[in-house]
């Protein structure tokens, strides 16, 4: 428990209406989670309005509530705290209610359209081979030290956040990375948080469906930057058209990474093949088990920001070595006949143009790519196209199919797809709607030496269809097939 005048020194009020002298059992932003003696924060969500709920609450016996306009009937057993953003309060009171646990450990955040998981996985990867207890946030699964715990989200609700963090602390724990997503940063869910620093990957076409416009997306990102504190770093990638944008607000001190010109910190690919690249970090080579110039990127950022925390220059380069790909990260399956199968979460128009470069970088004329790509339902539908396009332009053959329609039909999501091709992309593409029959007809039509991408799903092992989630893995599914038709 904590006391309200504890809680609210946390925030900015404009009003109380009651009395500060109580004993808060419980903080909730989720009226079904209210009891005796909680404080209720009403926010104003994408869907729902949490300020329709107060009346109900009042009756479950909350002892306070924070809200942005106070109810016509004020109850007088009632504490009633007005604010102008309970978004933004909601992130301070949880982390006075975990009493400040981002404070207490060395966190950084990443942000950008792709390369968050990779990018943050890898810092936490790092803090460990360098001896340090760490924890993650993440797409994939979050960490406390080498505990696993599921992640529903990329970036969590605040009260989740907190309570992970104080884990973390708790656990002694040092360093934490995170994936600060475009929608936590817009809806506020790290406010409250203090950064140790920020690191920017790149920003393409993404979320549309939410943010409406590119540059709505750009500011949501950016403003993550405009609240970092002037002890904390600033890394973004000089490369980006956008990357510099990043830091005009931000008081915090600021470094570049590049693969193509002068920044604090370069990243130069030597040579580049299917099972790993040998790269060359501000002049010094490293050979890395990851493949492509988006990873290139990614290991750039981590080295930068190895840098940044302090870490032995000599071991970081020693750790890079030994670091792994991300489940689901151009993963490679590779069959006895000699086919090759890559599994990656790419699932924009900008992350598909990476991955099949990245393959054709290093199959060149010897094989053929044979791509199977499919766009989520209920998303940004202009992506589509583009992203059916891209893929016909860099494949030999493609086979668009299902991902995640959830409550669209996959045929209307197919049929948006084909409409970014032209006769010739037309001629060589396959449409198949069940993914596992896509992913059984490009084994079918490989030959030894060609490289099938499967791609948008990565690490998930679900499909989301009508609003229920059927198992289905990737990597899975690509192993049993290549077995059966080894048989």
């Amino acid at each position: 428990m904590k006391s309200l005048s504890e809680l609210i020194s946390a925030i900015t009020v404009e009003e109380i209406i009651g009395s500060e002298d109580k004993e808060i059992t419980s903080l909730v932003c989720d009226s079904r989670k209210i009891e005796l003696g909680s404080l209720f924060v009403a926010v104003r969500g994408v869907n729902v309005d949490g300020h329709k709920f107060i009346p109900i609450v009042t009756v479950g016996g909350v002892s306070a509530i924070v809200c942005e306009e106070l109810p016509e009937r004020l109850e007088s057993t009632v504490t009633y705290i007005r604010v102008s953003n309970s978004a933004v309060a909601l992130g301070f009171l949880a982390s006075q209610w975990y009493d400040n646990p981002s404070r207490h450990i060395t966190l950084v955040g990443v942000t950008g359209t792709n390369g968050k998981t990779t990018t943050a996985t890898l810092i936490y990867e790092m803090a460990r081979l360098g001896g340090h207890k760490a924890g993650l946030l993440s797409t994939v699964c979050n960490y406390i030290d080498n505990e696993a715990i599921p992640a529903e989200q990329t970036t969590p609700d605040p009260l989740t956040l907190n309570r992970l963090l104080r884990k973390m602390v708790d656990a002694g724990c040092e360093y934490a990375a995170m994936e600060v997503s475009s929608h936590a940063a817009h809806q506020h869910r790290i406010a409250g948080l203090r950064f140790a620093g920020g690191i920017f990957s790149n920003l393409t076409r993404d979320h549309l469906d939410y943010h409406k416009t590119v540059d709505a997306y750009l500011q949501a990102k950016k403003s993550f930057f405009d609240l970092l504190p002037p002890d904390a770093f600033a890394l973004t990638n000089l490369d980006d058209k956008v990357g510099e944008v990043m830091l005009q607000n931000t008081a915090a001190r600021r470094f570049t990474y590049s693969l193509r010109t002068d920044a604090d910190f370069t990243g130069r690919v030597i040579e580049s093949r299917l099972d790993g690249t040998l790269i060359a970090f501000n002049g010094h080579e490293v050979e890395v088990l990851f493949t492509g110039r988006f990873n290139a990127y990614n290991l750039t950022a981590v080295y930068g920001a190895s840098i940044l925390l302090g870490w032995n220059p000599e071991k970081v380069l020693v750790d890079m070595s030994m670091l792994v790909p991300v489940a689901g990260r151009f993963q490679a399956f590779r069959s006895g006949k000699g086919v090759t199968a890559i599994v990656d979460y790419a699932h924009t128009p900008d992350a598909v143009v990476n991955v099949l470069s990245a393959i054709r970088d290093i199959v060149g004329a010897k094989g053929n790519i044979i791509t199977v790509v499919g766009a989520g339902g209920n998303r940004d539908k202009g992506k589509r196209p583009i992203m059916a396009r891209e893929a016909a332009l860099r494949s030999d053959r493609l086979i668009l199919t299902s991902d995640n329609p959830r409550f669209e039909e996959p045929a209307d999501i197919i049929h948006d797809m084909e409409e970014g091709l032209d006769a010739r992309a037309r001629a060589m593409t396959i449409s198949i709607a069940d993914r596992r029959e896509a992913i059984r007809t490009a084994v079918a039509l490989a030959a030894p030496g060609d490289v099938i991408l499967i791609a948008g799903k990565g690490h998930e092992d679900y499909q989301e269809i009508k609003g229920v989630k059927h198992h289905f893995d990737d990597r899975e599914t690509v192993k049993e097939i290549f077995s059966e038709t080894e048989l």
